[in-house]
């Protein structure tokens, strides 16, 4: 059973940057499909990027595109997503999730957070003026 915990939020100024972590315990997969999620208050969990295995297959929602990265050290067992240029819009709770079971051509917007079946528990993310 793979188990994830999240590091690297807090706040930070408009135009700032942020780097969140993800590191995987248990029993690990190079081919897991791996993402980063955001909830804002009221709103459902949205997906900001998803990355399979190494990176054979890589998605940013238009919102972050371009301003954030996504990354997966396989062989540390970390998932990253550096973010640049942050954004007022960008307060949420940030996630990490990983599925063994949504393949390759699925590991994109086609997925949903409800098909991800192991999560962390979520860190904050504070963008003030």
């Amino acid at each position: 059973e793979v188990r994830l915990k999240e590091s690297g939020g807090g706040s930070v100024q408009a135009g700032g940057s942020l780097r969140l972590s993800c590191a995987a315990s248990g029993s690990t997969y190079t081919n897991y499909c791996m993402g980063w999620f955001r909830q804002f208050p009221g709103k459902e969990r949205e997906v900001v990027a998803t990355i399979y295995g190494g990176g054979v297959s890589v998605y940013y929602a238009e919102s972050v595109k371009g301003r954030f990265t996504i990354s997966r050290d396989t062989s540390k067992n970390l998932l990253g997503l550096q973010m640049n240029s942050l954004e007022l819009e960008d307060t949420a709770m940030y996630y990490c999730a990983a599925d063994y079971g949504i393949p390759v051509y699925r590991c994109n917007d086609r997925v949903l957070p409800s098909s991800f079946d192991t999560w962390g528990q979520g860190t904050q993310v504070t963008v003030s003026d």
